[in-house]
């Protein structure tokens, strides 16, 4: 596996400037590249909204100047609504290449007739000065038209003598009186001309004034949304004019503002990299600091990182890992002591037995010989003890249950230790009621028995007493083995069946026995799925136990 060079700090570091520049990127990319077009969709919604607005004023508003000209002052556009013969009726122009109410009559008519064509509605886009050069150029085809009423407009509408002369005459008849002061001006504009031709003529100051305002505006585009609407019975055409690009001010502004905000985002982005992977690796490496001396064998070591929960939750998993790995190394060393004390002992003894009958005449007895039997017999077990534990652990080890009676099987373990109580003096008293038959593996659990039974021995007081208990509760067989020595620390209970622990304070030569036992005991037991247990007070001997079920169908 390829091991990475690269510490969670720098790995941290790097990943949060990267994205603080990919970040800037973004930014950089929707606010200068694509500016422009988020601008015109934005503005064409905001247009399409006031729209409606403006359309619902008129429909319910008593005064609706105000309002219009809220609305247009707010959103930086141009609103102007006419009649339906291009009389002004509201005026709100708040752009500055806005041209709606210098239009001439005959492009107002082909707005009108686009609108109308289109189901009550038109958009006319143009850029920058373009619609000043539309004017300008139509008028100038409209005064060469001559008599011919077949002539097209610019925009592909037909235009006809008899068609705009009615539009003029009836913005004449509407704007009568005093009553539209607009009106009258667009009527003064129009000086008499020859018939068939349209009468228009922009104001030399108003052209003047719109060209300066189109100076650096070229390239602007504007859109014109045009409405018609049925109110009070009359019908009014709402136009309304939009700016669709930001002028190249905004756009240079943002320009450097961005510079401004990239140099401190990145400033800012370096200063939190370097800080969040400070407090994140900090952690870590303290760990993997101290694991590594755990590694090494010091159990010592503690892990006290808090600053994460995960962090927190690694550090008490090592915590606890260490404090086992402690208590294993301790209890191996114990084991082999303890074995190398008890391997030591029989050799020794073989040893010298064998020495004497070799070298002293006459020392060739069957009890010398006797000796060396017994204890060839004790190293034997101690092998064998530890070989069965290994197998147990490694999980090779399998049971035959079958059907047999443990009350037999107890009373022939406990006949193997007669020579020990007529020598030694011990009792071993076996309470019970009935004979039991239970299934399982018998060869295995008459070892469990005998194993018991050797610990009791082995750590009974001076009474020298051994008390085997079997009853049956329920359906349920219990076997309990009491001893009447010091018992068993509630400390150390829970590590009584570990197959390292040995008591430090009590250990002598077993009477009989490896003095491994209780951990083939455990192993033994928990293959036949048997509860087991240890119960003791200092000073009052232990009452090692187990239970196995009694019904015969269950395996």
């Amino acid at each position: 596996m390829k091991k990475s060079r690269i510490s969670v700090k720098w790995k941290t570091f790097f990943i949060f400037l990267v994205f603080a520049i990919v970040l800037l990127g973004v930014l950089w990319f929707f606010q200068i590249v694509y500016l422009d077009d988020f601008y015109k969709i934005i503005k064409r919604q905001e247009t399409e909204v006031v729209l409606k607005d403006v359309e619902n004023i008129l429909y319910t508003s008593e005064n609706p100047d105000d309002d219009i000209e809220k609305i247009a002052a707010s959103n930086n556009l141009g609103i102007y609504i006419t009649d339906k013969n291009g009389v002004p009726l509201y005026n709100a122009e708040y752009i500055s290449n806005s041209q709606m109410s210098s239009l001439p009559q005959f492009m107002f008519g082909l707005f009108y007739d686009q609108a109308v064509a289109n189901g009550g509605e038109a958009v006319i886009e143009f850029k920058g000065s373009e619609m000043q050069k539309k004017v300008e150029r139509a008028r100038y085809a409209f005064e060469n038209i001559g008599d011919n009423p077949a002539e097209q407009g610019e925009n592909g509408t037909d235009t006809t003598e008899e068609s705009d002369n009615d539009n003029l005459d009836d913005a004449d008849d509407t704007a009568g009186g005093d009553e539209n002061d607009e009106a009258q001006s667009q009527e003064e504009a129009v000086p008499e001309k020859p018939a068939g031709k349209i009468a228009y003529t922009i104001p030399e100051e108003k052209r003047e004034e719109g060209f300066r305002q189109n100076i650096g505006n070229d390239m602007a585009e504007s859109v014109i949304y045009v409405r018609i609407i049925e109110n009070n019975g009359l019908e009014e055409v709402i136009m309304v004019n939009s700016v669709l690009t930001p002028v190249d001010a905004t756009v240079s502004t943002l320009k450097v503002q961005l510079r401004f905000i990239s140099a401190i985002m990145i400033v800012i982005a370096f200063v939190l990299a370097a800080t969040l992977s400070k407090s994140l690796s900090h952690s870590i490496i303290r760990i993997n600091e101290g694991a590594k001396k755990l590694a090494d064998g010091d159990y010592s070591v503690k892990f006290n990182s808090r600053d994460y929960m995960e962090v927190a939750e690694l550090s008490d998993t090592l915590n606890y890992t260490a404090t086992e790995l402690g208590k294993t190394d301790s209890f191996q060393k114990e084991l082999i002591a303890n074995v190398s004390h008890d391997l030591r002992t029989p050799l020794t003894m073989i040893k010298g037995y064998a020495e004497v009958m070799r070298d002293i005449p006459g020392e060739n007895t069957p009890e010398n010989v006797q000796v060396i039997i017994d204890e060839t017999e004790r190293l034997t077990g101690l092998v064998n003890d530890m070989l069965d534990i290994s197998k147990l652990k490694a999980g090779t080890i399998t049971i035959q249950p079958e059907e047999y009676n443990i009350t037999e099987s107890i009373r022939h373990v406990l006949e193997r230790y007669n020579k020990l109580r007529e020598v030694e003096g011990y009792t071993i008293d076996f309470q019970y009621d009935d004979e039991v038959i239970v299934y399982a593996d018998e060869q295995k659990m008459y070892q469990v028995l005998y194993n018991l039974v050797n610990n009791a021995i082995n750590y009974t007081g001076p009474d020298k007493k051994v008390t085997v208990i079997q009853k049956v509760i329920d359906d349920t067989l219990r076997i309990e083995v009491k001893d009447t020595g010091d018992g068993v620390k509630q400390e150390d209970i829970p590590y009584v069946w570990d197959r390292y622990y040995k008591d430090k304070t009590a250990h002598k030569r077993a009477i009989s026995g490896t003095g491994l036992g209780l951990s083939i005991v455990k192993n033994v037991l928990e293959l036949h799925g048997a509860k087991y247990g240890v119960s003791s007070k200092q000073g009052q001997g232990a009452t090692f136990w187990f239970e196995l079920s009694l019904d015969l169908n269950e395996e």
